[in-house]
């Protein structure tokens, strides 16, 4: 704005300066109507605090732990009755901060484990698609031995469109398939 103010006219420049003397004495008026008085005593003691608010806080059983817990206090009994808040807050940020510790290394001691097991089940040659590959040949052997219990028992076999309504005859579908025809 003060380059515009200058690029104009001298009487633009002039009109520009009284409008911020007057907004700097209008600013200054109203800080002198805010400030303290230069005479006022300095050693002035403060109002005194109403009688029915405690400056204390009294602390829950919880409290108490989590004093004790940070090392704000050596036991429960040299707790006082009333403690401020603010000692009680420090010592819950104090346990939060512990707590996230302490997740910290559950979480990299059960990621450690979870590496030992996994290198375990590789040395005894076990994964998730030898174990997949078994159980379907169980299920397809399991189907099999139904399917000649049938024909022994002399079921008459229906036709494959009516078979494939029911889940039974599915699952025994799919199992009779092999893997290269999923």
């Amino acid at each position: 704005m003060f380059f515009q103010a200058i690029s104009r006219s001298r009487p633009a420049l002039a009109s520009f300066v009284g409008q911020w003397q007057r907004c700097a004495l209008n600013t200054a008026s109203r800080r002198q109507l805010c400030s303290k008085p230069h005479g006022a005593e300095t050693g002035a003691t403060p109002a005194p605090r109403p009688a029915f608010k405690l400056p204390g806080y009294r602390p829950s059983e919880m409290d108490k732990k989590f004093l004790v817990w940070s090392g704000r206090f050596k036991s429960k009994e040299q707790i006082p009755e009333l403690v401020s808040f603010e000692t009680i807050d420090a010592a819950r940020n104090k346990i939060r901060v512990k707590a996230c510790y302490a997740m910290i290394v559950v979480t990299i001691v059960c990621c450690i484990a979870m590496i030992i097991s996994g290198k375990q089940a590789v040395g005894r040659h076990e994964s998730l698609s030898s174990i997949n590959l078994e159980k379907k040949a169980r299920l397809r052997e399991q189907a099999q031995r139904e399917r000649e219990e049938a024909v022994l028992a002399g079921k008459p076999q229906s036709n494959s469109t009516s078979l494939r309504h029911t889940p039974e005859s599915i699952t025994a579908w799919i199992l009779s398939l092999g893997p290269s025809d999923r």
